[in-house]
């Protein structure tokens, strides 16, 4: 069993069953959630027709981050299980990756990219390339 479980959590449907699945699968292990603020997608206000904004996008990220934190701790307490939380700015993929090799965690669990029709089968972006590249086991929750 892994001491230290990395869940990636994103407040998705599928991220909640993943933390859930770590809270249950890895009950003597130390997890930590990670939200990870992605630059590209940050920096873009489709309200305001997709320009650039340059002013506040790093605040309201944050602040959304820790929304997305908050929700994740709470389902942990509903199961009376501690959580750390940690939020990134990057590319998500790479980001994930470097923490899990900088923290010393032996398991990532995350939720597939869900999709419809044919791509259903397919994993998202993310997901795929962090499969791919991970030095450790990781778990996708579909």
């Amino acid at each position: 069993m892994p001491d230290d479980v990395l869940i990636a959590f994103d407040g998705s449907p599928l991220s909640e069953r993943a933390l859930t699945y770590a809270i249950e699968t890895f009950p003597d292990a130390t997890l930590t959630a990670m939200y990870v603020i992605d630059p590209i997608d940050s920096i873009i206000d489709v309200e305001a027709g997709g320009l650039p904004v340059a002013e506040d996008w790093y605040d309201d990220a944050r602040e959304h981050a820790a929304d997305i934190q908050t929700a994740a701790t709470e389902i942990a307490a509903e199961r009376d299980v501690d959580l750390a939380t940690v939020t990134e700015v990057g590319r998500p993929a790479r980001t994930i990756l470097e923490y899990a090799d900088d923290h010393g965690v032996d398991q990532i669990v995350m939720g597939s990219h869900g999709r419809s029709g044919i791509d259903r089968a397919l994993l998202g972006s993310v997901a795929e390339t962090v499969t791919r590249r991970a030095r450790i086991p990781v778990t996708i929750v579909g």
